[in-house]
């Protein structure tokens, strides 16, 4: 047996025993895949596992970057409290069309907002709103821009607030400081910022599972 089937055996029996989908979530991925959407949803444990991070957070206000389907905000809303607010940003118009229509179908869509446009573009504007700080960002965009969207949920969370970033490992390649990857390097200025900034404390975790060799970074804002 190769080790990616051994790792789609495990995700498979974890998902089954500790994170089974309902149909909600089984139809937002059908929706998403049948529309033409990429197959770079996070998978059902580690959907679960944002849930769970969002229910130990007390999570009241989630700030989701990259919306895709909808699957991980599906997720993430389910965690908050029935006067929570998620508001969750997606660049491309047919995605976020997809996203509000799973969103409906879950039952979250009074919960969870769909805001589209470019994030660095969405994110002055949400700003300007003055909203409560959000308790959770999980930051799951484009790479290349990674250190700006941690910089923006620094100005969007609280002491105690936690960041999550996807996607870090880039198939190992994040190790390699003379990358010429625009996704390699951005997520690396992302990971260096979360060392380096007095505002918070981080780690990061490699992964592997049906979505492959991966990994993600937990920051905690802590002033």
């Amino acid at each position: 047996m190769s080790d990616s089937q051994l790792w789609d055996d495990v995700d498979a029996y974890f998902t089954a025993l500790l994170s089974p989908e309902d149909e909600a979530l089984r139809a937002a991925l059908r929706d998403s895949d049948a529309e033409g959407l990429p197959h770079i949803n996070v998978a059902p444990n580690q959907g679960k596992l944002l849930h769970l991070l969002a229910q130990i957070q007390g999570a009241r206000a989630i700030l989701e970057i990259g919306t895709l389907g909808g699957y991980s905000t599906i997720w993430l809303a389910r965690a908050l409290p029935a006067d929570g607010r998620l508001v969750t940003l997606e660049y491309d118009a047919h995605h976020a069309d997809v996203a509000r229509r799973n969103l409906a179908h879950a039952g979250v869509d009074r919960i969870a907002e769909v805001r589209v446009g470019p994030a660095l573009e969405t994110l002055p504007k949400l700003a300007d709103e003055n909203p409560p700080p959000f308790d959770l960002v999980f930051i799951d965009a484009d790479k290349v821009n990674n250190p700006h969207y941690v910089e923006w949920a620094l100005k969007l969370t609280r002491a105690g607030s936690l960041i999550i970033l996807d996607n870090v490992v880039r198939g190992g390649s994040v190790t390699d400081p003379t990358s010429t990857d625009p996704s390699v390097r951005g997520t690396r200025a992302a990971l260096e910022l979360i060392a380096a900034h007095p505002r918070l404390q981080g780690t990061a975790i490699q992964t592997v599972g049906s979505k492959g060799y991966d990994g993600f970074a937990l920051a905690r804002v802590v002033a």
